[in-house]
């Protein structure tokens, strides 16, 4: 049967249109995507000719390939090489492994997480918030709150260390300042915007479209820039709109319309699309993780990325936000504190997530870090805004201690907080170096305004 080609202007009301699907929207859609599939192939049926006269012409007179090509008919001809050039570059060879940054708004107490042992600072600014005997060891003098019991198994394997009085210089006491310049990589002048993971993901190369990916209902901004990151809230919430009987014709639609016109539109939809059915075959059967293990809280994030991760999406780096860390108050340091608990809940949910992806564990790591530490001091049963907060690192690569970086004590604090041992910055490309194998030079293009000086943090 001869297929219906329309004419336009295009009108939901009309009968042809109308019969493609019950939603004017997509039907109007897939019209119009007959409309240009029609053209193309007359194009290309035009081209298959002028290639038959070409060669019956020895003279050389008439239209050649060469001038046809070099026309504007020649968007036609370049389906199959965008095709091709998108496909290819997509799964081209990356640097491996997976990244993912876990960030805690509100500015985590540092000294509630690990701090030294028996320290008379301490004992004299915060006796109400010193950690209790029933902490963990931790190397170099220091102890780690029990609520990261759940880890335990990986602090004695060597593969979850601190780094303490993390911090810089141009972070302020002001959450929304200071996340700022830790999602950017620095001040927004410096950085014009981007999220410096988004400026990790132009280092690893090309990629999937789930190469970077922010688990929340809006994009970190980390991940801003120019790779198009996913937001996505679960594996399964990823789907195109429109009623589901016409969806594979409306995809296929869209992806006509898209294909051939040499835009950089074209790639993003490709991606998009491809993002979509990579999704859709990941969540057809309902996930299921590791014997024994079982996602609870913020854990459900960690599941979605166990889920990509497990399903083959390539996934290069991620984030997970939590809040809840601006503890003024009932913060605690034993089982019941605000604190404790919200510490407690994370641990549970990388110990899970580790537990889960088994094997491919060894190819994750997890930074955890937040926009500032607290002073030294606590006030009414919490802490007040500081800086020199800790890094976290969980990874499937062995560590080079427990306690990681530079740590001088605090008999000199700074304006009552911790000094800055160890600049964020440095650490955050530490992280990154170790886990894909970076060089310095590759490193400095990720904090293009700062003298990165690499740390030793793995083994």
């Amino acid at each position: 049967m001869e297929k219906t080609v329309y004419s336009y202007p295009l009108h939901p009301e009309c009968p042809d249109v109308r019969r493609l699907a019950d939603n004017p929207a997509e039907a109007l859609l897939r019209a119009e995507a007959d409309i240009v599939a029609a053209e193309n192939a007359a194009e290309t049926d035009r081209y298959r000719r002028l290639e038959e006269l070409e060669e019956a012409q020895q003279d050389g007179r008439g239209v050649t390939r060469r001038t046809f090509v070099a026309g504007a008919a020649a968007t036609a001809t370049a389906l199959a090489t965008a095709q091709f050039v998108t496909t290819s570059a997509s799964f081209a060879a990356t640097k491996t492994g997976t990244l993912i940054h876990v960030f805690l708004y509100g500015g985590l107490d540092g000294l509630s997480l690990i701090a030294p042992n028996d320290d008379p600072v301490l004992d004299r600014a915060r006796p109400d918030l010193l950690l209790p005997d029933d902490s963990l060891a931790v190397g170099r003098g220091f102890k780690l709150t029990s609520a990261f019991q759940p880890l335990e198994p990986w602090l004695r394997a060597g593969q979850l260390g601190f780094v303490p009085g993390v911090s810089d210089q141009r972070l302020s006491r002001s959450h929304f300042q200071a996340a700022d310049a830790c999602n950017l990589g620095g001040l927004p002048g410096e950085t014009g915007g981007r999220g410096w993971l988004d400026s990790l993901v132009d280092v690893l190369g090309k990629g999937t479209a789930f190469r970077s990916v922010g688990i929340g209902s809006t994009l970190p901004r980390s991940l801003v820039g120019n790779n198009g990151a996913i937001s996505l809230n679960s594996v399964g919430s990823l789907r195109l709109a429109g009623d589901d009987r016409y969806r594979e014709a409306t995809e296929k639609a869209i992806r006509g319309l898209f294909t051939g016109i040499n835009h950089p539109v074209e790639e993003s939809v490709h991606a998009g699309l491809g993002a979509l059915a990579t999704a859709r075959k990941i969540s057809a059967e309902p996930y299921r993780a590791a014997e024994g293990v079982e996602y609870r809280g913020v854990g459900f994030a960690f599941q979605q990325l166990a889920q990509l991760i497990k399903g083959g999406a390539n996934v290069r780096v991620a984030t997970v936000g939590m809040g809840g860390y601006d503890t003024h108050e009932n913060q605690g340091t034993r089982d019941g504190g605000q604190l404790y608990r919200r510490l407690n809940e994370l641990a549970a949910a990388m110990a899970a997530f580790f537990t889960d992806l088994g094997d491919r564990a060894a190819d994750v790591t997890i930074m955890v870090s937040s926009e500032f530490g607290r002073r030294v001091a606590s006030n009414s049963g919490g802490t007040d805004h500081g800086h020199g907060g800790v890094v976290t690192v969980l990874s499937g690569r062995k560590l080079a201690g427990s306690l990681l970086g530079t740590w001088n004590g605090l008999n000199t604090l700074d304006s009552g907080d911790v000094p800055e041992y160890n600049n964020m910055f440095n650490v955050y490309g530490s992280v990154a170096q170790g886990r894909f194998g970076l060089t310095n030079a590759e490193v400095d293009k990720i904090f293009p305004r700062m003298k990165y000086a690499p740390m030793k943090l793995y083994a």
